[in-house]
């Protein structure tokens, strides 16, 4: 590295999970900020991780990280940035990750959470998490955290990318009667009705995602996923609700498009391919879904863009 190339720092944020059975009500707990966690809260996710396994989330964040590192540093020169990622509500936590980013020399950080549409309410635990490891760490200079990079050319390709993909598996009998249905993690409605923005961001990568795919408008539809276990209402229509009605309006085939979730873990290997698929079967629909994005090419392509627009800005 140049005795003048002042090494950059990029930290990926995302929500964490437990990496066994054992570790669900330590988990849980964080999530619940620190309250105790009901008994059946427990046993209901012991019962998903028997069914679908541990959460390959953490393991392919950190692939995502690797490989955004190596993008970077071929666009740059070697060891000119550094990636970590760090979890919310597990390890490697946000901490571990901006101190390994400091212990490296990394004088300029920029936060990226894994979520393309940005709300400073929604995500407030990561920039929480951010600003209290800054303090303790005695960061020279703080962590930009990017907002939304939702239209990002390179990331409403990759998404439209496992859509074609998903598509061009089908038949062209079944290619015809497919209902699409662009899916977002559900929030407090009480939460949402302070969040246009936001949901207009969910709604806007949906419009640019069709517009790619050439995907008429009377084709598909948006709906919220993976509610809380709480009495508060949550957002409508459920993933549930869509797939009934386009069911009802003639689509033998449901094609369930997550545009805010990236990677799989259990929002996507539980709540889409187990209970989704459960009531699409009672249903008589055929439910798919587009492969994750995970670690695709394009996916890091965006990421760099966003790294490089946040560097940029802080320079003007």
């Amino acid at each position: 590295m140049s005795m003048h190339a002042e090494l950059k720092g990029v930290l990926l944020m995302t929500y964490g999970t437990a990496r066994n059975a054992e570790e669900i009500p330590g988990y849980l707990s964080s999530v619940r900020g620190g309250r105790d966690v009901p008994a059946e809260l427990i046993a209901e996710f012991q019962r998903r991780f028997a069914l679908v396994g541990a959460s390959p989330l953490i393991a392919i964040t950190v692939e995502q990280a690797e490989a955004l590192e190596r993008r970077l540093n071929d666009e740059a020169g070697p060891d000119r940035f550094l990636v970590r990622a760090g979890m919310q509500h597990s390890a490697p936590t946000i901490r571990e990750a901006l101190g390994e980013l400091r212990d490296a020399g990394a004088t300029e950080i920029v936060g990226i959470v894994l979520a393309p549409q940005f709300s400073p309410r929604v995500m407030r635990g990561y920039l929480h998490a951010v600003s209290s490891a800054e303090k303790e760490l005695g960061l020279e200079r703080p962590v930009r955290v990017a907002e939304s990079w939702h239209q990002t050319p390179a990331f409403i390709e990759a998404v439209a990318e496992r859509v074609e993909q998903a598509l061009q598996g089908l038949t062209e009998e079944l290619r015809a009667t497919v209902g699409v249905v662009f899916t977002a993690h559900s929030l407090p409605k009480s939460v949402a009705d302070n969040e246009p923005g936001y949901l207009k961001d969910l709604h806007d990568t949906a419009v640019d995602v069709a517009a790619k795919v050439l995907l008429p408008v009377d084709r598909w539809s948006f709906a919220y996923q993976s509610a809380g276990y709480t009495r508060e209402e949550w957002l409508k229509p459920d993933l549930t609700d869509a797939m009934r009605q386009l069911h009802a309006e003639g689509h033998r085939v449901v094609l369930v498009v997550p545009v805010q979730f990236l990677s799989d873990h259990h929002e996507i290997l539980y709540d889409i391919d187990v209970a989704a698929q459960k009531q699409a079967d009672q249903e008589g629909v055929l439910l798919l879904r587009t492969a994750s994005l995970n670690a695709s090419p394009l996916l890091i392509e965006a990421l760099a863009a966003v790294a490089h627009r946040e560097l940029a800005s802080r320079t003007v």
